[in-house]
């Protein structure tokens, strides 16, 4: 399996408001940008947008490093909050509904196509890829 760095990030002006999402996939010595936007969104919403979208960027099953600044995905994932969510009818454990459920459902089918690890970094704080999908989402819903 190809080794494939992905780094994403999503932002939004206002949060419902106009958000944009960014990814960054590396494969040895090419990176990839990937962005778009959307004009009434959340945070949350542009987070996991970034990720399904590089992930459904990949032409073959890979194996994946992917690197987010949003603990909601991160952790939804590494937790396993997200299967307990799809378990009990995307109901979370104080029964509330799930949020994003759509977007949920779109990146499950790609997590069992590919091989990810998550991994966390603190945003805005330096990590140069990071800074680059920020500034890729920013400027997406910007041009909104």
């Amino acid at each position: 399996m190809k080794k494939v760095y992905i780094y994403t990030d999503g932002a939004c002006s206002g949060n419902p408001g106009k958000g944009g999402w960014g990814a960054i996939l590396v494969y040895g010595n090419t990176e990839k940008e990937l962005c778009g936007a959307f004009p009434e969104t959340t945070n949350n919403r542009m987070e996991l947008t970034a990720v399904i979208e590089a992930l459904k960027a990949l032409k073959e099953p890979c194996e994946i490093m992917l690197t987010t600044d949003s603990k909601y995905v991160c952790d939804a994932i590494t937790k396993g909050w997200v299967y307990s969510w799809k378990n009990n009818g995307w109901r979370k454990a104080d029964k509330k509904p799930a949020l994003n459920v759509d977007l949920w459902e779109q990146l499950l089918p790609l997590l069992n196509t590919h091989k990810v690890e998550f991994n966390w970094v603190k945003g805005h704080n330096g990590h140069p890829y990071n800074e680059r999908c920020d500034a890729l989402a920013v400027s997406s819903y910007q041009k909104l």
